[in-house]
């Protein structure tokens, strides 16, 4: 098999909904260039998200690329520390740290603070350094809300549970803390010294002047999915030599790539959100894979506008991925590439969090036998010839590796 393009779509699949006449918003939405790798294809699902590991776009990325869970992943801080270059000693945690905004009863009302400004983001997160970094904690800013908070030293440890902010709006705070894992001083220190943290963070960010007039303005840090320096076997070790391509605008899944030796490709414009640069991710696309064997083709609007609950904006992003994404990409590729199209995970608007349900997979290229399914969707797939697959199935079948 040549070469093969992955259109990964963050967070689309979903639930019937009463407003569509019991459709999902896929559904809903005129998508055929998506359908035409269905009806030209083969349909299946896969299972991004397994039993004993969070539900978040880290492990369903990797789940995706075909690495295992149990044996390489390290947690979402590491993988983000790691896209944004910073030298994780051996003794360092890193924790991914959102800015987020909690009402005044203790609500986490938004897991993304209205989905922060970068330029604010970054500046808060400078200052949040200047008063609360030392030898022990370090603040980086990362993309929006997306930010990083690093603990150097023996003294903590990264076993530690946590809350996924996106995955617990709605909730008191008081029933979203950090618990230990085990009875070790270093856990119980290291929770401590977070709290410590977050309440003195809390009260430098309620009284921040950039903070004033924002709809739902940052007042608290939120550190979750602790864990040490990654470790990844490079895709082309693990792949028979096939060299790949990674395009996204969030660090999650930059760092991903850059774990696993993937050429990461930065789109200027590209903002994780709906007002993305769709065509120069797009034309990223189409020129990386003159270079390579894989290219893996992320947007993350579906899922952020998805984890707002937005019905409006979620077919909106959705056909803004046919339409701006996986058109332009086919027309100028041609048909003899091979092209999947998946989510990472649902985000069903009903919960505005992600599940664990197997996602909807459709492959098209010259080495596939199509099957009778003729549209794309979480109903149509799992009628599909490919049936559910699982671990590394899905990477091996769109790359051409049997063995």
């Amino acid at each position: 098999m040549g070469k093969a393009v992955i259109f990964l779509a963050d967070g689309m699949a979903d639930e019937g909904i009463s407003e569509l006449n019991g459709l999902t918003p896929l559904e809903a939405v005129d998508t055929p260039d998506m359908d035409s790798i269905a009806k030209n294809g083969a349909s299946g699902t896969f299972l991004s998200l397994p039993e004993g590991f969070p539900t978040s776009s880290d492990a369903a990325n990797m789940s995706v690329l075909g690495y295992s869970l149990a044996r390489f992943y390290p947690g979402r801080g590491p993988i983000e520390a790691v896209s944004q270059h910073i030298d994780l000693k051996a003794d360092d945690i890193a924790w991914r740290c959102n800015l987020v905004h909690v009402d005044e009863n203790g609500i986490l009302v938004d897991y993304s603070a209205g989905h922060i400004d970068n330029k604010i983001s970054s500046q808060l997160m400078k200052e949040l350094q200047e008063q609360f970094g030392d030898s022990r904690a370090t603040f980086y800013p990362g993309v929006s809300y997306r930010n990083l908070l690093v603990l150097h030293g023996n003294e903590f440890s990264a076993n530690i549970d946590y809350s996924k902010p996106d995955s617990s709006q709605g909730e008191h705070v008081r029933d979203l803390k950090l618990k230990a894992l085990d009875n070790s001083a270093e856990v119980k220190h290291t929770i401590a010294f977070i709290e410590e943290l977050e309440h003195r963070a809390a009260n430098f960010l309620s009284s921040h002047p950039l903070c004033k007039n924002l709809k739902n303005p940052p007042n608290r840090i939120w550190p979750w999915s602790p864990g040490h320096k990654p470790s990844f076997t490079p895709f082309y070790e693990k792949y028979s030599g096939k060299t790949a391509a990674i395009i996204s605008a969030v660090d999650v899944v930059k760092g991903i790539g850059i774990c696993a030796g993937m050429d990461v490709i930065e789109v200027p414009g590209a903002t994780g959100f709906i007002d993305t640069n769709y065509a120069g991710k797009a034309e990223a696309a189409i020129k990386a894979l003159e270079t390579h064997d894989l290219v893996y083709l992320h947007v993350e609007a579906i899922d952020e506008v998805s984890h707002m609950g937005d019905l409006k904006l979620k077919m909106l992003a959705i056909k803004d991925f046919n339409d701006k994404i996986v058109a332009p990409v086919m027309r100028a590729c041609g048909d003899q590439i091979t092209y999947a199209i998946l989510p990472d995970h649902p985000v069903p608007l009903r919960l505005r969090a992600h599940t664990r349900t197997p996602v909807p997979v459709a492959i098209c290229g010259p080495d596939i036998t199509p099957d009778k399914i003729s549209a794309y969707s979480e109903n149509t797939a799992p009628q599909g010839a490919l049936g559910l697959m699982k671990e590394d199935e899905f990477i091996r079948l769109v790359l051409g590796i049997n063995n």
